[in-house]
């Protein structure tokens, strides 16, 4: 059996870093371009409702939101061509290369966001440009996770894996607590007007002065596979067509496995600002704070999910225990909205169990693919989850609040279902740990 298809126990070959200093630019490698992903989608999220009254003007502010998360949403659409071609492009010229496209596409979705000119300038110009903006946030999005993910846990021992996927996680909870503590300052120190005039733009105007960085540093890493010097051992000269051919039930039901930490993600961090302000007396300040609050507590599960991973035989028990934990959690959450620290506390679990989610759920789907489809079957099961469940969220329940006439437990109606759903799809799910 080839090293790219052997299951670890059968062959025990692994890459594995050496040094700190190596394991240290990788994980920063990898980290940056995720970073800045979820660190614009959360600005985008925090700074909805303005965004729709800067771009979507209506008389109706409900409406407003409703286009703007649209918008959001519209991002999506793009996600799994993304996770197709750069998937693909990883699989078959390396992790490194699909690492350093995907962040300059970054670069140029979060310059026409962040410096496009008003409705009242420019008229349909000015939401088309937003549009183009989130479209190709969405491309790069598709291929990032696939290929960063992909290279960290091909690059730790076999008993590292969980820790270096962890870091992954890690860097979107700090992009989400940056973007909460943005969204705090913001709102604390600029007024109305000047926060409708430029200050939603400073958060997208600072992701673009990290990119340098991070196109310097994935520069200089070194890659960890390259398809074509598989292709005669491996066959895989094309591993879409692998993927959806040979691992077709696996990708299936991985899609599923994806939709909890999505819907988790999008609705309990990124809509939860949006959601207390619109459902309770909360100032906006005090919603982005505990965002902030929340995302450390994701960074540290994260953290002890991926070092539990690296110490368990078996990763699927622990996945489903998260899940019920987080279906409880989050009923109790939206149930005691109105009591400000049962519902805090009740939050916390619901994003702990997030964090823990996000290194096991990834890991048990990156473990049972071989390395020649790994980063497609990585960047197509993402993709098409959140783009399918996370590019739908903030719409669903956006409008069940609109037609409950915003009953605080209408989130939970969309939630809980899926959890349940997701709760089987793990169960089905047949584990297995390829090298």
């Amino acid at each position: 059996m080839s090293n790219s298809h052997a299951l670890i126990g059968e062959e025990t070959e692994q890459i594995g870093l050496k040094t700190r200093a190596e394991k240290t630019k990788l994980i920063a490698a990898a980290g940056v371009g995720n970073f800045l992903e979820i660190f614009d989608f959360t600005v985008y999220s925090f700074f909805a409702a303005i965004i729709g009254r800067v771009f979507f003007p209506s008389d109706n502010p409900l409406v407003s939101l409703l286009i703007a998360v649209s918008v959001f949403g519209v991002g999506f659409i793009m996600r799994p061509l993304g996770s197709i071609l750069i998937g693909a492009y990883a699989d078959r010229k390396g992790r490194k290369s699909a690492m350093l496209l995907t962040i300059m596409l970054m670069a140029a979705g979060s310059a026409l966001i962040g410096f496009a000119p008003p409705y009242e300038m420019i008229g349909w110009a000015a939401p088309m440009l937003i549009v183009l903006g989130r479209l190709l946030q969405g491309f790069s999005a598709g291929g990032e996770i696939g290929a960063a993910t992909t290279l960290l846990m091909e690059s730790a021992g076999k008993n590292e894996r969980g820790f270096f996927v962890s870091w992954q996680f890690i860097g979107q909870g700090l992009s989400s607590m940056c973007g909460a503590l943005f969204g705090a300052g913001l709102t604390y120190f600029l007024s109305d007007e000047a926060l409708h005039s430029w200050g939603w733009r400073v958060p997208f105007i600072f992701a673009l002065l990290i990119i340098p960085v991070g196109l310097y540093i994935r520069a200089h890493i070194n890659e960890t596979f390259v398809g074509a010097e598989h292709d005669d051992a491996t066959g895989a000269t094309n591993p879409v067509k692998e993927l959806v051919t040979t691992h077709f039930r696996q990708f299936f039901i991985a899609i599923f496995m994806v939709m909890p930490m999505t819907l988790l993600m999008y609705i309990m961090v990124f809509y939860m600002p949006t959601y207390l302000k619109e459902i309770t007396a909360m100032d906006a300040t005090m919603s982005y704070m505990i965002s902030a609050a929340t995302s450390i507590v994701m960074i540290i599960f994260a953290l002890l999910a991926g070092l539990a991973c690296d110490r368990l035989p078996k990763r699927k028990p622990l996945a489903l225990t998260i899940i019920a934990i987080s279906l409880i959690s989050s009923w109790m959450s939206f149930q005691l909205v109105a009591q400000f620290w049962p519902f805090f506390i009740s939050l916390l679990v619901t994003i702990a169990a997030l964090g823990a989610l996000l290194t096991t759920g990834l890991l048990i789907i990156m473990e049972a693919f071989p390395r020649s489809v790994r980063a497609s079957a990585t960047a197509m099961t993402y993709g098409i989850g959140v783009t399918i469940f996370g590019g739908t969220a903030q719409i669903v329940v956006t409008w069940l609040l609109e037609i409950t006439n915003k009953n605080p437990m209408a989130p939970f109606w969309y939630l809980g279902v899926m959890l349940v759903i997701a709760f089987i799809a793990y169960a089905l799910f047949k584990e297995e740990r390829y090298i």
